[in-house]
């Protein structure tokens, strides 16, 4: 797909996870807004998988370790055609598919993991994987983590364990935003150098710019051609798109209110 067309799907589910979170009232908005390029090159240029048979056995498997980052997954699988667009407006409300952090039990088609706590969601990832390997399957699993998130020391422990099986089908996405709930990462638990610690893990690190659609493409590409776990280090700006935002630690479980809601959409376009 061109990127222009890319890039205006992004702005897309922008809108609709400024305009769901707004409704909701609360919700992370900041690193939602930042990984809307990811999950548009992710979803409608790399990933194999089907929005009318999302069970579908060849697909490809997306997994949120971030999961408090669920409207932009919500987002991008109702752009996708995973279901109406107009149910992005439950999100966050009683009996709704679409809670603050994506559950399987609640029947959003689409949901690889019911994820919320941090730190997991690559062990699950690596579980796939091997298993994948030992069928003999040959799938792609894709894991997106957050920066701060790799102050878990079991992040460590899934990045050693899949080196050691050699799941070269493995791909983990770092948003490298630098910032988390309570300010910079550098001040809260500092974890650079993270290339070389990734590397020492046995893993091949790219990085790349993760808010420019071309440089996602180019890097993603590169991935089936290596023959270790993958990740991929993508730098971006919590509240892409919003400038009074960006990279402001405050708006990572903030939204905006009703009355903000129009000025942020306007400067989206």
């Amino acid at each position: 797909m061109a990127t222009t067309q890319l890039e205006h799907i992004a702005k897309d589910i922008r809108k609709s996870v400024l305009i769901s979170l707004t409704e909701a009232g609360s919700g992370h908005l900041g690193g939602s807004l930042g990984l809307a390029d990811v999950f548009t090159v992710l979803y409608f240029q790399i990933m194999k998988h089907f929005p009318e048979k999302p069970n579908h056995p060849d697909r490809d498997k997306l997994i949120l370790s971030i999961g408090h980052i669920a409207p932009v997954l919500y987002a991008t699988l109702s752009e996708a055609g995973y279901f109406e667009k107009e149910e992005l407006l439950t999100l966050r409300k009683l009996g709704s598919r679409l809670q603050g952090h994506p559950g399987r039990d609640h029947g959003l088609p689409g949901l690889e993991l019911s994820a919320g706590s941090l730190g997991q969601g690559l062990s699950v990832a690596v579980g796939m994987a091997l298993a994948d390997k030992m069928d003999e399957k040959k799938r792609e699993i894709f894991c997106i983590l957050g920066d701060g998130e790799l102050q878990e020391g079991s992040v460590w422990e899934a990045a050693m364990s899949a080196s050691h099986h050699n799941l070269n089908h493995l791909c983990a996405i770092v948003d490298r935003n630098g910032v988390q709930i309570d300010g910079q990462t550098s001040d809260v638990m500092n974890i650079e150098p993270l290339a070389d610690k990734w590397k020492a893990f046995g893993w091949e690190v790219l990085e790349c710019d993760g808010n420019n659609i071309d440089s996602l493409k180019e890097t993603f590409s590169k991935f089936p051609t290596v023959n270790k776990p993958t990740v991929i280090l993508a730098r971006t700006k919590m509240g892409k798109g919003i400038k009074t935002i960006e990279n402001d630690f405050h708006w990572h479980g903030r939204v905006p209110a009703k009355s903000e809601l129009p000025d942020f959409l306007k400067e989206l376009e």
